[in-house]
């Protein structure tokens, strides 16, 4: 395609490989960025904010600790139209068609989400979890003979700057493949100590970060004087599920017929691909 968003390069790979994320610059249009953040404004009031309650996220950690919890908002795919199109266009977005075709496999599906995770300045943060190391079914990650083999990835798609200090998504590079299992100082998985190997990524409003759940991450306060805003969508590849409930398709009018495939139940016998990159998604 002429677009070389639409396009995974050889760099890419090579980077994703090695650090088990990806940051994809500018992959929304100013318009549909635009839309996107005006559809949550209208639905701001059925936002939830967690409990900080025993704990919350931040599980007693004086560096985690919080003013609130984060706040929370899913069910966008099943809004009336006009105000799911935005993310219905994002399942499909040929940016994570293009990836995910090539990370997960071409009958990749959407295991759960989207779901918006906004915080406020002073909202506590969430202590870093995952591992390549002990192998987890539904996450691993796996390369050979030059191909990617991800169960678990995340799409988070950036809906308002993350500049540096300013907290959110954090991870420890390369982790997906440690041969060693998680077994950090407590003080580095709570954020009170931050050692040169923990980075926060940088983004841009419209940017859009891809990792692999076997990457060790987790969530810094919210140090911004702006919301954070970042859309989680979260795949597996076709014969798998980390979730319980499945999609049914069905129960969504007006899916396209890409769309369809996304919510696929995991299966593989007759398994449609997911392999239509088309500039009008």
């Amino acid at each position: 395609m002429s677009n070389p968003l639409y396009t995974v390069s050889e760099e890419e790979k090579y980077f994703f490989d090695l650090r088990g994320y990806l940051i994809i610059r500018n992959a929304l249009s100013d318009a549909d960025l635009a839309q996107c953040n005006a559809t949550i404004d209208h639905y701001a009031d059925q936002i939830q904010t967690r409990s900080i309650g025993n704990g919350g996220l931040s599980r007693g950690s004086t560096a985690l600790k919080g003013q609130e919890g984060r706040r929370e908002l899913t069910g966008m795919l099943g809004w009336p139209t006009p105000h799911r199109e935005p993310f219905r266009k994002l399942l499909v977005h040929p940016v994570v068609v293009s990836r995910l075709n090539e990370f997960s496999g071409q009958g990749f599906r959407l295991d759960h989400g989207p779901l918006l995770i906004s915080a406020h300045k002073g909202a506590e943060g969430h202590s870093l979890h995952g591992a390549g190391e002990p192998f987890g079914q539904s996450v691993a990650y796996h390369q050979q003979n030059g191909k990617i083999y991800c169960r678990g990835i995340t799409v988070a798609w950036q809906l308002t700057d993350v500049n540096p200090g300013d907290g959110g998504f954090a991870c420890v590079p390369g982790s997906h493949k440690s041969n060693f299992p998680m077994d950090l100082p407590k003080d580095v998985r709570t954020f009170e100590r931050i050692p040169n190997y923990v980075c926060q990524p940088e983004a841009d409003a419209g940017d859009v970060i891809i990792f692999t759940e076997a990457l060790i991450h987790g969530t810094m306060p919210w140090n911004g004087d702006h919301e954070r805003r970042a859309l989680l969508y979260k795949f597996s590849p076709g014969h798998s599920s980390w979730s319980l409930d499945y999609y049914n398709a069905d129960a969504y009018e007006g899916l396209t017929e890409q769309q369809k495939r996304i919510l696929t139940p995991p299966c593989v016998g007759n398994r449609p691909d997911v392999v239509e990159i088309t500039e009008e998604y």
